[in-house]
């Protein structure tokens, strides 16, 4: 027996007449933008004749692959491999050591400097009910510090090192700065997103029962967002470590500067050792991370 309810529910399942195009939304919209834009990516890297990827096919090419391989694998070579020679594992051992610190210099110069202008650099704590001050001087250190936050995560870590190499002499130092500006603009972003999205609630609660700015920063908004801080601190580690190499082309110490020595003097086998060294501190380093984020929650 039909009933007017289930007469009613298949009407509202029936297409109406005006409805024939799905509604457009900005996630359609990007999804075919994004299909259009990979398409006409692959249509000009496979129309242009000097875009070099008709030459993975070659063989010559593979040639080519497969003789460096060799080279640094010491085929040929009257000498055992520098991978194979305990000598040269302990000479390295001493610029992995130095590519290590030179990450974790980074990483906490970076995360001490985002501490302490993360406040400032959130639109919630600035502005709004749940600002920290009214005071227009608090107000400009929002729209500085963002600003600076752009400028540090816009230029590239190598750019830093370039520009620091005059300034210093060749070593960590300076690849320790280089990776720290970039990665406080990187840090300061994702934090304070995280101020600002974090529960305004306990900060409304304190300022209420009249806590000065100091005890509603240390009870209301560190127990938030320390947690997740840590967690993109660690991140970030993870990312520094591997980008060592790019800043040690420039004389910047560590690993990366006897890399790009090896290469230009073709001892191939050494550039092998570095890279084993290399995988073996990225693995190290993202073991550590996963452990102190276990413990972190």
């Amino acid at each position: 027996m039909t009933t007017f309810g289930s007469i009613s529910s298949r009407r509202s399942t029936l297409p109406r007449p005006g409805a024939r195009f799905p509604r457009i939304t900005f996630l359609r919209i990007s999804v075919v933008a994004s299909v259009v834009l990979f398409i006409a990516s692959w249509a000009e890297v496979l129309g242009a004749g000097d875009s070099g990827f008709g030459d993975l096919f070659t063989g010559r090419a593979w040639r080519g692959i497969t003789g460096f391989l060799g080279e640094m694998a010491g085929v040929g070579e009257t000498e055992p491999p520098a991978f194979l020679r305990a000598d040269r594992w302990l000479e390295t051992a001493a610029l992995a050591w130095q590519t290590l610190l030179m990450s974790v210099l980074a990483i906490g110069l970076a995360a001490g400097g985002v501490l302490l202008t993360i406040l400032p650099a959130a639109r919630t704590t600035a502005f709004g009910p749940s600002a920290l001050s009214r005071s227009p001087v608090w107000k400009a250190a929002f729209f500085l510090t963002r600003g600076i936050f752009i400028t540090t995560r816009g230029i590239p870590e190598l750019m830093w090192a370039m520009v620091l190499i005059f300034f210093f002499a060749p070593g960590i130092v300076p690849g320790a700065l280089a990776l720290a500006i970039h990665n406080y603009g990187i840090l300061g972003k994702l934090c304070a997103e995280i101020v600002e999205d974090m529960d305004p609630a306990p900060v409304r609660a304190l300022r209420a029962a009249g806590a000065r700015g100091f005890q509603v920063v240390a009870y209301g908004v560190l127990p938030q967002v320390l947690p997740q801080f840590l967690t993109y601190t660690l991140y970030r580690w993870e990312v520094v470590i591997r980008t060592t190499v790019v800043v040690g082309f420039v004389s910047a110490g560590g690993l990366g500067r006897e890399f790009r020595l090896h290469m230009s003097w073709f001892q191939y086998t050494d550039v092998a050792l570095l890279l084993i060294w290399y995988l073996l501190l990225v693995l190290a380093v993202d073991l550590i991370s996963a452990w102190m984020r276990r413990v972190a929650r």
